[in-house]
């Protein structure tokens, strides 16, 4: 059984929060000019680079299309998302039992930064960006609704 398909004893709860403090200083960017993060309640025990390949990786396939697309028109520098350093494209920059950080950068001015840390009760996935000038900063305010819906609905369905 993968471990996007374990059944629950308790039902898994997906809310967003403030960002804890510690979890900023992970993102490696020197500033950044946006950030949120989203905590889940789990209990599958499995690694963070285990879980964030099972959110990303497992998704349904038109789901995997849709976010590469979204992530290139973002002009984000993916590299192949069948190696093993990379998780659906993205840069597996640091993996350890506590967190995976994955790193990506455009051409438009933006870097990203993905983030998923084992916490005591569950997982905290925080997203860091940082943008390079006034056009990525018009594009990415206009795309964040869209973004936390996203990232929300990829947690959901990799913990059901």
């Amino acid at each position: 059984m993968t471990a996007t398909r374990q059944r629950h004893s308790t039902t898994p709860t997906v809310t967003q929060i403030s960002l804890p403090a510690d979890a900023r200083a992970l993102s490696t960017l020197p500033r950044i000019d946006y950030a949120d993060a989203v905590k889940v309640t789990t209990v599958l025990d499995i690694t963070p680079e285990q879980w964030v390949r099972a959110m990303l990786q497992g998704a349904p396939a038109r789901v995997r299309a849709r976010l590469w697309l979204g992530w290139t028109a973002l002009g984000l520098r993916l590299g192949p998302p069948w190696s093993s350093h990379r998780v659906l494209g993205w840069n597996v920059k640091h993996s350890d039992p506590s967190f995976v950080l994955l790193t990506a950068d455009s051409w438009l001015g933006l870097r990203g930064r993905l983030l998923l840390r084992r916490e005591p009760d569950g997982l905290l996935f925080a997203t860091f960006v940082q943008l390079g000038n006034p056009a990525v900063r018009t594009l990415w305010d206009a795309i964040t609704p869209h973004h936390q819906h996203v990232v929300s609905s990829l947690l959901r369905h990799a913990v059901v």
